[in-house]
Protein backbone atom coordinates (compact mmCIF):
# COMPACT_ATOMS: atom_id res chain seq x y z
CA UNK A 1 0.00 0.00 0.00
CA UNK A 2 1.24 3.46 -0.90
CA UNK A 3 1.93 5.53 2.23
CA UNK A 4 -0.11 8.39 0.78
CA UNK A 5 -3.15 6.05 0.83
CA UNK A 6 -2.82 5.20 4.51
CA UNK A 7 -6.31 4.68 5.98
CA UNK A 8 -7.29 7.48 8.32
CA UNK A 9 -9.42 7.08 11.41
CA UNK A 10 -12.07 9.42 12.85
CA UNK A 11 -14.67 9.91 10.13
CA UNK A 12 -18.20 8.89 9.22
CA UNK A 13 -20.62 9.21 6.32
CA UNK A 14 -23.05 12.09 6.48
CA UNK A 15 -26.64 11.73 5.27
CA UNK A 16 -25.84 13.58 2.03
CA UNK A 17 -23.09 11.11 1.13
CA UNK A 18 -20.18 13.29 2.14
CA UNK A 19 -17.55 12.09 4.59
CA UNK A 20 -17.29 14.09 7.80
CA UNK A 21 -13.90 14.18 9.50
CA UNK A 22 -14.25 13.66 13.26
CA UNK A 23 -10.66 14.39 14.23
CA UNK A 24 -11.04 18.05 15.24
CA UNK A 25 -13.83 20.58 15.76
CA UNK A 26 -13.57 21.83 12.18
CA UNK A 27 -15.77 18.86 11.17
CA UNK A 28 -14.71 19.09 7.53
CA UNK A 29 -17.24 17.65 5.04
CA UNK A 30 -15.57 15.99 2.07
CA UNK A 31 -16.69 14.91 -1.37
CA UNK A 32 -14.57 12.69 -3.61
CA UNK A 33 -11.01 14.01 -3.90
CA UNK A 34 -11.51 16.87 -1.45
CA UNK A 35 -9.09 17.56 1.39
CA UNK A 36 -9.83 18.90 4.83
CA UNK A 37 -8.72 22.32 6.04
CA UNK A 38 -5.52 20.67 7.27
CA UNK A 39 -4.84 19.61 3.64
CA UNK A 40 -3.41 16.22 4.59
CA UNK A 41 -6.64 14.28 5.25
CA UNK A 42 -8.38 13.49 1.96
CA UNK A 43 -11.39 11.57 0.72
CA UNK A 44 -10.43 8.84 -1.72
CA UNK A 45 -13.43 6.80 -2.80
CA UNK A 46 -15.46 5.73 0.20
CA UNK A 47 -12.81 6.34 2.83
CA UNK A 48 -10.51 9.02 4.20
CA UNK A 49 -6.73 8.74 3.93
CA UNK A 50 -3.77 10.42 5.62
CA UNK A 51 -1.54 11.61 2.79
CA UNK A 52 1.53 12.34 4.94
CA UNK A 53 1.92 9.01 6.73
CA UNK A 54 5.61 8.07 6.83
CA UNK A 55 6.73 11.40 5.39
CA UNK A 56 8.42 14.30 7.15
CA UNK A 57 9.78 17.78 6.51
CA UNK A 58 12.94 16.78 8.39
CA UNK A 59 14.40 15.39 11.61
CA UNK A 60 16.59 17.17 14.19
CA UNK A 61 17.93 16.37 17.63
CA UNK A 62 17.14 19.23 20.03
CA UNK A 63 17.37 19.94 23.75
CA UNK A 64 14.06 19.11 25.41
CA UNK A 65 13.96 22.69 26.73
CA UNK A 66 13.38 23.90 23.17
CA UNK A 67 9.90 22.32 22.95
CA UNK A 68 9.62 24.05 25.50
CA UNK A 69 9.54 21.55 28.36
CA UNK A 70 11.46 22.56 31.47
CA UNK A 71 10.17 19.87 33.85
CA UNK A 72 10.41 16.78 31.62
CA UNK A 73 13.83 15.18 32.05
CA UNK A 74 15.78 18.49 31.91
CA UNK A 75 18.96 18.41 29.88
CA UNK A 76 17.89 15.42 27.79
CA UNK A 77 17.82 15.29 24.01
CA UNK A 78 14.73 14.81 21.87
CA UNK A 79 14.39 13.71 18.26
CA UNK A 80 11.99 16.20 16.68
CA UNK A 81 10.03 16.00 13.45
CA UNK A 82 6.87 17.19 11.73
CA UNK A 83 5.04 16.75 8.45
CA UNK A 84 3.02 19.42 6.61
CA UNK A 85 -0.29 21.16 7.07
CA UNK A 86 -2.27 22.34 10.10
CA UNK A 87 -5.87 22.37 11.29
CA UNK A 88 -5.62 25.98 12.48
CA UNK A 89 -5.16 29.09 10.36
CA UNK A 90 -3.00 31.30 12.59
CA UNK A 91 -2.18 34.61 10.94
CA UNK A 92 0.92 34.86 13.16
CA UNK A 93 2.24 31.35 12.46
CA UNK A 94 6.00 31.19 12.97
CA UNK A 95 6.38 27.84 11.19
CA UNK A 96 4.14 28.86 8.31
CA UNK A 97 6.41 27.40 5.61
CA UNK A 98 5.65 23.95 7.07
CA UNK A 99 2.23 24.29 8.63
CA UNK A 100 0.72 26.18 5.68
CA UNK A 101 2.43 24.07 3.06
CA UNK A 102 0.32 22.41 0.36
CA UNK A 103 3.41 21.13 -1.42
CA UNK A 104 3.90 17.47 -0.57
CA UNK A 105 7.21 17.50 -2.46
CA UNK A 106 8.76 19.32 0.50
CA UNK A 107 8.29 16.16 2.56
CA UNK A 108 11.64 14.75 1.53
CA UNK A 109 12.21 12.44 4.50
CA UNK A 110 10.58 8.99 4.51
CA UNK A 111 10.66 7.05 7.75
CA UNK A 112 8.72 4.18 9.24
CA UNK A 113 7.76 4.32 12.92
CA UNK A 114 10.38 1.66 13.65
CA UNK A 115 13.11 3.60 11.84
CA UNK A 116 12.32 6.71 13.90
CA UNK A 117 12.45 4.77 17.17
CA UNK A 118 15.76 3.16 16.18
CA UNK A 119 17.21 6.55 15.25
CA UNK A 120 16.23 8.01 18.62
CA UNK A 121 17.72 5.02 20.44
CA UNK A 122 20.99 5.06 18.50
CA UNK A 123 21.55 8.73 19.31
CA UNK A 124 20.65 8.45 22.97
CA UNK A 125 17.48 10.55 22.76
CA UNK A 126 15.25 10.32 25.80
CA UNK A 127 12.18 11.15 23.75
CA UNK A 128 10.70 11.78 20.32
CA UNK A 129 8.69 14.97 19.74
CA UNK A 130 5.92 15.52 17.21
CA UNK A 131 6.31 19.20 16.47
CA UNK A 132 6.93 21.94 13.82
CA UNK A 133 3.36 21.45 12.62
CA UNK A 134 0.51 20.11 14.73
CA UNK A 135 0.63 16.33 15.29
CA UNK A 136 -3.14 16.24 15.65
CA UNK A 137 -3.46 16.14 11.87
CA UNK A 138 -1.06 13.19 11.50
CA UNK A 139 -2.38 11.41 14.58
CA UNK A 140 -2.29 7.91 13.08
CA UNK A 141 1.38 8.26 12.16
CA UNK A 142 2.27 9.83 15.52
CA UNK A 143 0.51 7.08 17.46
CA UNK A 144 2.29 4.36 15.49
CA UNK A 145 5.63 6.09 16.10
CA UNK A 146 4.76 6.32 19.80
CA UNK A 147 4.14 2.57 19.96
CA UNK A 148 7.50 1.87 18.31
CA UNK A 149 9.24 4.28 20.71
CA UNK A 150 7.65 2.83 23.82
CA UNK A 151 8.83 -0.62 22.76
CA UNK A 152 12.38 0.78 23.11
CA UNK A 153 11.70 2.72 26.33
CA UNK A 154 11.70 6.08 24.53
CA UNK A 155 9.19 8.71 25.64
CA UNK A 156 6.95 10.69 23.32
CA UNK A 157 6.10 14.39 23.31
CA UNK A 158 3.28 16.25 21.54
CA UNK A 159 3.75 19.94 20.77
CA UNK A 160 0.26 20.98 19.80
CA UNK A 161 -2.51 23.56 19.79
CA UNK A 162 -4.75 20.99 21.46
CA UNK A 163 -7.62 21.36 18.95
CA UNK A 164 -9.21 17.87 18.94
CA UNK A 165 -12.47 16.04 19.40
CA UNK A 166 -12.89 13.89 22.49
CA UNK A 167 -12.46 10.36 21.10
CA UNK A 168 -9.40 11.27 19.03
CA UNK A 169 -8.00 13.11 22.05
CA UNK A 170 -8.35 10.03 24.24
CA UNK A 171 -6.71 7.73 21.70
CA UNK A 172 -3.90 10.15 20.93
CA UNK A 173 -2.87 11.04 24.47
CA UNK A 174 -2.97 7.42 25.57
CA UNK A 175 0.24 7.19 23.51
CA UNK A 176 1.93 10.39 24.79
CA UNK A 177 4.18 10.93 27.80
CA UNK A 178 4.33 14.74 27.70
CA UNK A 179 2.67 17.62 25.91
CA UNK A 180 3.25 21.30 25.47
CA UNK A 181 -0.09 22.83 24.54
CA UNK A 182 -0.17 26.21 22.85
CA UNK A 183 -2.81 28.28 24.63
CA UNK A 184 -2.82 31.08 22.11
CA UNK A 185 -4.96 33.56 24.05
CA UNK A 186 -7.78 33.63 26.54
CA UNK A 187 -10.62 35.04 24.44
CA UNK A 188 -12.70 33.27 21.83
CA UNK A 189 -12.63 36.47 19.77
CA UNK A 190 -8.85 36.11 19.36
CA UNK A 191 -9.15 32.46 18.39
CA UNK A 192 -11.86 33.12 15.79
CA UNK A 193 -10.25 36.20 14.27
CA UNK A 194 -6.59 35.16 14.26
CA UNK A 195 -6.62 31.35 14.20
CA UNK A 196 -9.91 30.35 12.58
CA UNK A 197 -10.77 28.16 15.57
CA UNK A 198 -12.29 28.40 19.05
CA UNK A 199 -10.96 28.56 22.60
CA UNK A 200 -13.18 26.08 24.43
CA UNK A 201 -11.89 22.87 22.76
CA UNK A 202 -8.36 23.85 23.79
CA UNK A 203 -9.45 24.39 27.38
CA UNK A 204 -11.18 21.00 27.23
CA UNK A 205 -7.91 19.40 26.11
CA UNK A 206 -5.99 21.04 28.94
CA UNK A 207 -8.49 19.90 31.56
CA UNK A 208 -8.53 16.38 30.10
CA UNK A 209 -4.75 16.11 30.11
CA UNK A 210 -4.46 17.30 33.70
CA UNK A 211 -7.29 15.35 35.27
CA UNK A 212 -7.73 12.20 33.19
CA UNK A 213 -4.21 11.25 32.03
CA UNK A 214 -0.70 10.82 33.35
CA UNK A 215 0.73 12.99 30.58
CA UNK A 216 3.16 15.63 31.82
CA UNK A 217 1.73 19.00 30.75
CA UNK A 218 3.27 22.41 30.12
CA UNK A 219 1.68 25.38 28.37
CA UNK A 220 2.99 28.05 26.01
CA UNK A 221 1.36 31.41 25.28
CA UNK A 222 2.87 33.59 22.57
CA UNK A 223 2.25 37.20 23.59
CA UNK A 224 1.42 39.44 20.63
CA UNK A 225 1.54 43.21 21.19
CA UNK A 226 -1.94 44.69 21.31
CA UNK A 227 -3.68 41.35 20.78
CA UNK A 228 -3.40 39.13 23.88
CA UNK A 229 -0.89 40.88 26.15
CA UNK A 230 -3.09 43.01 28.40
CA UNK A 231 -2.81 42.69 32.17
CA UNK A 232 -6.50 41.77 32.31
CA UNK A 233 -6.23 38.89 29.86
CA UNK A 234 -3.00 37.51 31.34
CA UNK A 235 -4.52 37.62 34.83
CA UNK A 236 -7.72 35.90 33.63
CA UNK A 237 -5.70 33.21 31.90
CA UNK A 238 -3.55 32.65 34.98
CA UNK A 239 -6.56 32.47 37.29
CA UNK A 240 -8.20 29.88 35.03
CA UNK A 241 -5.04 27.76 35.02
CA UNK A 242 -4.72 27.90 38.80
CA UNK A 243 -8.39 27.09 39.35
CA UNK A 244 -8.84 24.37 36.73
CA UNK A 245 -5.39 22.80 36.36
CA UNK A 246 -3.73 23.64 39.65
CA UNK A 247 -0.67 25.69 40.45
CA UNK A 248 1.95 23.17 39.30
CA UNK A 249 1.43 23.26 35.51
CA UNK A 250 4.28 25.35 34.10
CA UNK A 251 3.51 28.12 31.61
CA UNK A 252 5.93 29.70 29.15
CA UNK A 253 5.23 33.25 27.96
CA UNK A 254 7.13 33.66 24.69
CA UNK A 255 7.93 36.60 22.44
CA UNK A 256 6.25 37.14 19.09
CA UNK A 257 8.32 38.20 16.12
CA UNK A 258 6.67 39.63 12.99
CA UNK A 259 5.90 36.83 10.54
CA UNK A 260 3.47 35.43 7.98
CA UNK A 261 0.39 37.72 7.81
CA UNK A 262 1.25 39.86 10.83
CA UNK A 263 4.54 41.33 9.72
CA UNK A 264 3.36 44.85 10.50
CA UNK A 265 3.38 44.35 14.25
CA UNK A 266 6.42 44.98 16.46
CA UNK A 267 8.23 42.19 18.25
CA UNK A 268 7.19 41.57 21.83
CA UNK A 269 9.29 43.63 24.27
CA UNK A 270 11.08 41.68 26.98
CA UNK A 271 9.30 43.76 29.61
CA UNK A 272 5.94 42.41 28.39
CA UNK A 273 7.11 38.88 29.14
CA UNK A 274 8.48 39.91 32.52
CA UNK A 275 5.18 41.62 33.34
CA UNK A 276 3.22 38.51 32.33
CA UNK A 277 5.49 36.38 34.48
CA UNK A 278 4.92 38.62 37.50
CA UNK A 279 1.15 38.51 36.99
CA UNK A 280 1.04 34.72 36.68
CA UNK A 281 3.22 34.27 39.76
CA UNK A 282 0.95 36.67 41.61
CA UNK A 283 -2.06 34.53 40.66
CA UNK A 284 -0.41 31.52 42.25
CA UNK A 285 1.21 29.72 39.30
CA UNK A 286 4.42 28.23 40.70
CA UNK A 287 6.48 27.74 37.54
CA UNK A 288 6.40 30.62 35.06
CA UNK A 289 8.97 31.02 32.29
CA UNK A 290 9.79 33.43 29.50
CA UNK A 291 10.97 32.44 26.04
CA UNK A 292 12.40 33.78 22.77
CA UNK A 293 14.29 36.45 24.73
CA UNK A 294 17.46 36.35 26.79
CA UNK A 295 16.22 36.21 30.38
CA UNK A 296 18.16 33.99 32.82
CA UNK A 297 15.69 34.69 35.62
CA UNK A 298 12.75 33.77 33.40
CA UNK A 299 14.47 30.55 32.40
CA UNK A 300 15.30 29.39 35.91
CA UNK A 301 13.35 26.79 37.86
CA UNK A 302 12.89 27.96 41.46
CA UNK A 303 11.89 25.94 44.49
CA UNK A 304 8.21 26.67 45.21
CA UNK A 305 9.02 26.46 48.92
CA UNK A 306 12.21 28.35 49.75
CA UNK A 307 12.55 30.02 46.30
CA UNK A 308 16.11 28.79 45.81
CA UNK A 309 17.25 28.54 42.17
CA UNK A 310 17.37 24.82 41.34
CA UNK A 311 17.85 24.67 37.56
CA UNK A 312 19.55 27.73 36.08
CA UNK A 313 19.38 28.07 32.30
CA UNK A 314 21.12 30.24 29.73
CA UNK A 315 18.75 29.96 26.76
CA UNK A 316 18.45 26.17 26.37
CA UNK A 317 21.72 25.46 28.19
CA UNK A 318 21.63 24.33 31.83
CA UNK A 319 24.39 26.14 33.70
CA UNK A 320 23.50 24.91 37.19
CA UNK A 321 21.47 21.89 38.31
CA UNK A 322 20.76 21.39 42.02
CA UNK A 323 17.54 19.39 41.95
CA UNK A 324 17.71 16.08 43.83
CA UNK A 325 17.15 12.97 41.66
CA UNK A 326 13.67 12.38 43.05
CA UNK A 327 12.70 15.96 42.17
CA UNK A 328 13.05 17.69 45.53
CA UNK A 329 14.78 20.86 46.62
CA UNK A 330 18.07 19.91 48.33
CA UNK A 331 17.69 22.81 50.76
CA UNK A 332 14.15 22.48 52.11
CA UNK A 333 12.91 19.19 50.66
CA UNK A 334 9.95 20.71 48.83
CA UNK A 335 8.94 18.55 45.81
CA UNK A 336 9.11 20.12 42.35
CA UNK A 337 6.43 19.02 39.91
CA UNK A 338 7.68 17.21 36.84
CA UNK A 339 9.44 14.12 35.53
CA UNK A 340 13.00 13.90 36.84
CA UNK A 341 15.84 11.44 37.28
CA UNK A 342 19.49 11.62 38.29
CA UNK A 343 21.21 14.36 36.29
CA UNK A 344 24.32 12.97 34.60
CA UNK A 345 24.90 15.68 32.00
CA UNK A 346 23.04 17.48 29.26
CA UNK A 347 22.66 17.62 25.53
CA UNK A 348 23.16 21.40 25.46
CA UNK A 349 21.73 24.00 23.14
CA UNK A 350 22.82 22.42 19.86
CA UNK A 351 20.48 21.44 17.01
CA UNK A 352 21.66 18.46 14.98
CA UNK A 353 19.94 17.51 11.70
CA UNK A 354 19.43 13.78 11.22
CA UNK A 355 18.92 11.91 7.95
CA UNK A 356 16.83 8.75 8.03
CA UNK A 357 16.91 6.50 4.99
CA UNK A 358 13.74 4.60 3.97
CA UNK A 359 15.36 1.31 5.07
CA UNK A 360 16.82 2.68 8.30
CA UNK A 361 15.30 -0.06 10.44
CA UNK A 362 18.07 -2.38 11.47
CA UNK A 363 20.98 -0.12 10.56
CA UNK A 364 22.54 3.02 11.98
CA UNK A 365 21.11 6.26 10.57
CA UNK A 366 23.28 9.12 9.40
CA UNK A 367 23.53 12.03 11.81
CA UNK A 368 24.89 15.28 10.51
CA UNK A 369 27.26 16.87 12.99
CA UNK A 370 27.24 13.86 15.27
CA UNK A 371 30.87 14.46 16.23
CA UNK A 372 29.67 17.48 18.18
CA UNK A 373 27.45 15.37 20.45
CA UNK A 374 29.41 15.71 23.68
CA UNK A 375 27.39 16.18 26.83
CA UNK A 376 28.42 18.58 29.57
CA UNK A 377 27.32 18.69 33.16
CA UNK A 378 25.41 21.57 34.62
CA UNK A 379 28.29 22.47 36.88
CA UNK A 380 30.81 23.10 34.12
Amino acid sequence: MNESDYPARYWHFAEDGRIQCDLCPRDCMLREGQRGACFVRQRVGDRMVLTTYGRSSGFCIDPIEKKPLNHFYPGSSVLSFGTAGCNLACKFCQNWDISKSKDMDRLTEHASPEAIAITAERHGCKSVAFTYNDPVIFAEYAMDVADACHARNIRTVAVTAGYMHDQARRDFYAKMDAANVDLKAFTDEFYVRLTGSHLQPVLDTLAYLKHETGVWLEITTLLIPGENDSDREIAALSRWLAAHLGEDVPIHFTAFHPDYRMEGLPATPAETLNRARRIALGEGIRYVYTGNVYDPEGGTTYCPGCKAPLIVRDWHQIVKYRLAPEGRCPDCGTPVAGRFEAFAGQFGRRRIPVAISPGAAGKAPACLGDSESTATTGDE
